[in-house]
């Protein structure tokens, strides 16, 4: 399990911990005395800065589809032809999914037990919804493939980018280094647009 050291912890240390947790545990196989002996500090020290464990998951949670929706205001997905528009958006996805991985990591395998649950679960398929528009866009636009349902060409391009939550290491699997974080974003965006893109 997942242990920090007392005199390192902050309350962002222990967010980290706790989406460490999380993960390891699942959220529900979480106790707060699971997270006090992983943080290496007191439950009442925990209490202190949060209500509770779904604070700490409404928090991780949060950061993780701060960082996705944020993808969306930025320039190059609002500017362009929709296919421009969503290239950018998914290699931006690949690129914080990569930076955000155990934040994302939790927000992927939320199940919607709680009302916290349930809130990242709606803005996921939000976050979903507006990518799909852009595909929808870029169809129309005749840029990419009409041959290929928009729905199902959105859930399979949103599979094989949150697949890399279950394999990316930023170390490797062996900690001697892994797949360079743009080599998978080239790779993810090479294989997504070579299928999408219309013939020429």
């Amino acid at each position: 399990m997942t242990t920090a050291r007392r005199d390192t912890y902050t309350p962002e240390t222990l967010l980290s911990v706790a989406v460490q947790v999380f993960i390891e545990r699942g959220y529900d196989g979480t106790s707060m005395e699971h997270l006090s002996k992983a943080a290496g500090i007191s439950k009442s020290s925990i209490y202190h800065h949060v209500s509770g464990k779904e604070e700490l998951l409404r928090r991780a949670v949060s950061r993780a589809m701060d960082e996705l929706f944020g993808i969306l205001d930025e320039e190059h997905a609002r500017v362009g032809t929709a296919a421009e528009r969503l290239e950018y958006v998914v290699r931006r996805m690949v690129e914080v999914l990569m930076a955000e991985l155990p934040y994302v990591t939790l927000l992927l395998r939320v199940r919607g037990n709680t009302g916290t649950e349930r809130w990242a679960l709606e803005r996921r398929r939000e976050f979903d919804h507006r990518v799909a528009a852009l595909l929808k866009d870029a169809a129309a636009e005749g840029d990419v493939r009409a041959d290929v349902e928009v729905r199902l060409a959105t859930r399979l391009v949103f599979g094989m980018i949150n697949s890399i939550v279950e394999w990316y290491r930023p170390d490797g699997p062996d900690g001697r280094g892994g797949t360079g974080r743009q080599e998978v974003v080239d790779a993810v965006a090479r294989l997504v647009f070579g299928g999408l893109r219309k013939a020429s």
